[in-house]
């Protein structure tokens, strides 16, 4: 029921485990934590507990929904415009997932009765990669994204978590990015600095978007490749997305503006039509002071 259920509300994959604490991964992030890798990523820190123990953000929970749903377009900025991460050329999807989780949820509950659940969409404690791994969707790769075999990785992640029991799958137990390294080679502020590990004080997506001071490290001048919003090098270069395939979501479909713009429109954007233009836009978390300092940053280095 629950896999047909994801299917009718437009997810492409769907996995279920077990709920319960995620040991290895709890010493993972520690380690990751304590060598300031999170940057400016306070939030990270937070509610550490709460990241590895679904029962302790749903009390009494049994199982851990995963939910994949594909982003990648079937056109593509111009090549000489200041670059945007493919994830933000439509509608945010904070918004067009958190709406299909909550109804989602209300399905079940009509189906079923009474059952208690929250969802999960890159907006609270949750590991989703770890859950989308153990729920045999995938494997997290040297760039630290999931990875479907059949699909690649440019999907969004949402989580479910429910206290109702039901069938678990087989957790993704195999690693199919083998000897590869084009990832780490392509990435031009070597952020990944080891397997599966990024540091976000280099990486271009936490810079462009996250960082929320008035000047990019010096240090990094040159590097950024254009990106003037996240960056999909390391996905790019991914032999795995040979299989992406354009996605079927209406909400998703590029914002006009955002594929023509060029960097003189980019520039000469006021801060009134930033507002109106991306309203709806991941972009908006940027704001325009932002996506100006970026624009600055890539044209000078």
């Amino acid at each position: 029921m629950v896999k047909e259920l994801s299917k009718r509300l437009g997810f492409d994959y769907c996995g279920i485990a077990k709920a319960e604490q995620l040991e290895d991964d709890a010493r993972h992030l520690e380690a990751w934590l304590h060598k300031g890798y999170n940057a400016g990523m306070s939030y990270m820190e937070r509610n550490f507990d709460l990241r590895i123990n679904p029962q302790l953000l749903v009390p009494g929970a049994q199982s851990v929904i995963t939910l994949m749903m594909n982003y990648y377009p079937d056109q593509k900025q111009d090549t000489d415009a200041p670059q945007i991460a493919k994830y933000a050329y439509g509608h945010d999807y904070h918004e067009v997932i958190r709406a299909k989780l909550h109804e989602f949820l209300f399905e079940i509950q009509a189906q079923i009765g009474e059952v208690q659940g929250r969802g999960f969409v890159d907006s609270a404690p949750v590991l989703e990669r770890s859950w989308a791994q153990r729920t045999g969707l995938g494997w997290i790769g040297k760039n630290a994204n999931l990875i479907n075999k059949q699909s690649g990785s440019f999907f969004f992640l949402a989580t479910l978590i429910v206290d109702l029991s039901l069938e678990y799958d087989d957790p993704f137990a195999k690693d199919f990015c083998g000897t590869c390294t084009k990832c780490i080679d392509a990435c031009p502020t070597q952020a990944i600095v080891s397997p599966s590990v990024i540091d976000a004080n280099k990486c271009i997506s936490y810079l462009t978007i996250e960082l929320k001071d008035e000047l990019i490290p010096d240090e990094l001048s040159g590097k950024f490749k254009n990106w003037m919003f996240g960056c999909d090098i390391c996905q790019d270069v991914c032999p795995w997305n040979r299989f992406s395939q354009p996605h079927q979501q209406e909400a998703f479909k590029p914002i006009p503006e955002i594929l023509n713009f060029s960097s003189g429109d980019w520039e000469s954007l006021d801060e009134d039509f930033f507002k109106v233009l991306l309203k709806n836009s991941p972009i908006k978390r940027s704001k325009w002071k932002g996506i100006r300092r970026n624009i600055s940053f890539i044209k000078t280095s």
